[in-house]
């Protein structure tokens, strides 16, 4: 069911560690831990065990850029699979909130990322329509979606080949509140005519065109809105409803009723409290909110009364993914448990998805208790750590440094005794920090990992490659020193990674290395997930040579053309500089045979010691075993990405696979101004990308001039014939969008090709 399509087969000591855990895992072990440096494979061990077992699985990541990362990757070994995306849809939030000390409060705010949101439907629609799911996802599975039969109920999914009549599937969509028209067709209409039937969802900027046959559905085309060109077609389309939050009427006018009820349950308790002030805020805010909803159907922060639409209890969860992926396992694998969670970089992310829900009722609690919000709200919510290790059946936690945790986990489902260092350590929320600050000055990570049995280890990587060297220096003049340092790589095309402590000195660094002729650009939070990953892109092409960074240099970062990373305060202590960050962080330039780490530092702090001693340790074993087998290190060879690849794909309105692997349609299109917007933002590194309307010389080639590096394929460009077919058809693609100055600029350009000396 899942197909592996990979070039190589497993080496190092992967094998040995697929097999213990493949061990683990049919023996229904509830949790497993992998443990394996950076290099080392995990990501091509988590694949094969995905293969093995043969069941949907759910990785699980920290961070946006990492998952991108990991979704890549795994779309490249599944490509007849369903590898879907789902992480957060806004790229900024704001919620809502109140400061009871300053009387301040604050309105929710936020912007969505339509493009994402087009990828959380298609992994919806994987879960409830096939068996071959593999989702790469953040902490935004803990949080609340509608039920699978709901989804099921409330889209229709069309497909080639889907014996259906005309007839029933226009009163499908009727159900689903679309408006019949004979005539004219706008937004939100269906018109039949014969075996056409033209549909136009309110979120698209082109209908859609079904064409039936004896056999059913024979095709499944967009066109354009007025002309009726064929734009696209496709395997299999999604439609929503014409109104994306449907209820029966019964439904809601009970969910009215209820709140009505806690509304006036709630008011009398403030004024028996003397609290008049609360009462007479939550009762207009209540009111004009249960006005809204009748009026109109919605009302701003309806969320917060999600509990009653969905009719469920006083404290109980809300469905969310791993509901679906459980609605999956009982669907197409004979049980509701048969599906795994992989969480990767698990000693960051297991804390991440134990914070959640103390953070959100924190802030509901104050917007509860001074009247903003009825008690309710509390129900609208991510899930508690308990109830998340409730609901995921196996868990196979994957890190190069495992946490205090998830060993602690390992020995409680292993009967074993659990290590005095991890008594205070909660099963994934928090900790005692008192206790865990005394212990990490006694304690290194590999010693307590020693007493624990069970850590499956993967410490040879297949290409030989040893962890990077370390060097020590001052932080006087480190910034001229790094200069230099970043000079040499560039003269042997390889690339550098900085990580410093704040944003601020990180938007400064990358200004500065660019105003001295270093094409550098800085990676932070505050960046665009989709243009996070075309930043790294860009590193790995060489459109920039230098990327400075926080937090997300650190955990599975792949870039195997990095050769250099710099740490900057690499003494101080803290989170980012403990002795996990730093291991991770000198991880990241153990994929290339010239892999060197310079901490910047004035003096040697514990966890600098307890880093460099682990990494020089197994630095003598990988050596020791590369004597033996007469391994010669090499770098890791990877294929170069395409620029803007899935980027194109989200601009046109498609995402995931369908049923048959084919493309399938859902979500919105994105206008040429929405093209641009997007497309203006990628300014990297010193030599600007241009900034003209088309999305080709910003996302797909940035400069010409740089297009095949060379026409030589062995030299790594991607020859001269090749690069004239390609830019004959997007020549030919202008052309027929009618951009004319676009097609003449790349017909020039053609003409220079073939004829250099001119």
């Amino acid at each position: 069911m899942f197909v592996l399509n990979s070039n190589y087969g497993t080496a190092g000591d992967q094998e040995q560690a697929i097999t213990k855990l493949l061990e683990q895992i049919d023996a229904k072990q509830e949790r497993c831990v992998l443990m394996g440096v950076t290099g080392s494979g995990k990501t091509f061990a988590m694949a094969n065990i995905i293969e093995r077992l043969g069941i949907p699985t759910l990785i699980l990541s920290h961070n946006k850029t990492l998952a991108r990362q990991l979704w890549q990757e795994m779309s490249e070994l599944f490509p007849n699979n369903a590898v879907e995306y789902f992480v957060s849809y806004y790229d900024y939030y704001q919620p809502e909130a109140y400061i009871p000390g300053r009387d301040l409060y604050i309105d929710k705010e936020l912007q969505m990322n339509e493009r994402i949101e087009q990828e959380r439907f298609s992994t919806v629609a994987s879960l409830v329509s096939r068996p071959d799911v593999i989702t790469i996802g953040t902490v935004s599975t803990i949080y609340g979606l509608n039920p699978p039969e709901v989804f099921q109920q409330n889209h229709l999914r069309l497909e080639i080949g889907q014996k259906a009549e005309p007839q029933d599937i226009v009163r499908d969509l009727v159900g689903l509140q679309y408006r019949r028209v004979s005539g004219e067709i706008t937004r939100g209409d269906i018109r039949l005519r014969g075996e056409v039937l033209d549909i136009w969802m309110p979120s698209r900027d082109d209908p859609i065109r079904v064409r039936f046959g004896w056999e059913g559905i024979e095709r499944i085309q967009v066109c354009e809105a007025v002309s009726w060109e064929v734009l696209d077609e496709f395997e299999e389309a999604w439609i929503h409803p014409r109104e994306f939050y449907m209820t029966s009427e019964e439904s809601f006018n009970m969910a009215l009723e209820d709140i009505e009820h806690e509304l006036d349950d709630r008011v009398g308790w403030f004024h028996e409290n003397g609290m008049d002030i609360e009462a007479h805020r939550l009762e207009g805010r209540a009111k004009f909110d249960l006005e809204m909803l009748n009026e109109i159907g919605s009302c701003k922060g309806v969320e917060n009364y999600s509990r009653h639409f969905d009719r469920r209890e006083i404290g109980e969860r809300s469905y969310c993914l791993l509901d679906f992926f459980s609605n999956n396992a009982e669907r197409f694998h004979g049980g509701p448990e048969k599906y795994l969670v992989i969480m990767d970089e698990s000693h960051v992310t297991l804390p991440q998805v134990g914070g959640m829900y103390g953070g959100d009722f924190s802030r509901k609690k104050n917007l509860v208790d001074h009247g903003f919000r009825l008690p309710s709200a509390y129900d609208n919510r991510p899930l508690r750590i308990d109830e998340f290790q409730e609901l995921v059946p196996q868990m196979l936690y994957v890190s190069a440094t495992p946490g205090e945790r998830e060993l602690r986990h390992l020995a409680e489902v292993t009967s074993q005794e659990v290590p005095m260092e991890l008594m205070h350590v909660g099963g994934g929320g928090g900790s005692n920090t008192a206790e865990l600050k005394k212990r990490s000055g006694s304690s290194t990570m590999e010693s307590t990992i020693s007493k624990i049995e069970g850590v499956v280890r993967m410490e040879i990587r297949p290409t030989g490659l040893l962890d990077p060297k370390i060097v020590v220096k001052p932080t006087k003049g480190q910034v001229q020193d790094l200069m230099s340092e970043i000079n040499i790589r560039v003269e042997r095309d390889e690339r550098v990674l900085v990580t410093v402590m704040t944003i601020k000195f990180a938007e400064e660094v990358a200004e500065y290395l660019d105003r001295n002729g270093i094409k550098a650009h800085y990676l932070h939070s505050e960046i665009d997930t989709l243009e996070r990953t075309e930043i790294i892109k860009a590193l790995r092409l060489g459109h920039i040579d230098v990327i400075v960074g926080i937090n997300l240099l650190r955990e599975g970062l792949d870039i195997p053309e990095v050769s250099l990373v710099a740490i900057f305060d690499a003494d101080k202590q803290g989170f980012l500089r403990n002795e996990r960050s730093l291991l991770q962080t000198i991880g990241r330039a153990s994929r290339n045979q010239n892999g060197i780490v310079i901490l910047y530092a004035d003096s040697i702090s514990p966890a600098m010691e307890a880093a460099m001693s682990q990494t020089i340790s197994r630095r003598k074993r990988q050596d020791k075993h590369n004597e033996n087998n007469g391994i010669i290190p090499r770098t890791i060879q990877k294929a170069l990405p395409t620029m803007g690849q899935d980027v194109g794909s989200l601009l046109s309105g498609t995402a995931g696979k369908g049923a048959k692997g084919g493309r399938r349609f859902v979500g919105k299109h994105q206008s040429k101004k929405g093209v641009s917007g997007l497309t203006q933002k990628f300014s990297l590194g010193a030599g600007m990308w241009n900034t003209s309307d088309s999305v080709l010389d910003n996302v797909s080639q940035p400069e010409f001039e740089n297009e095949g590096r060379g026409f030589s394929d062995e030299e790594g460009g991607i020859g001269e014939d090749r690069l004239v077919s390609k830019l004959e058809r997007e020549m030919r693609a202008a052309a027929e969008r009618l951009d004319f100055e676009r097609a003449a600029h790349i017909r020039d350009r053609i003409l220079e090709l073939r004829n250099p000396t001119n």
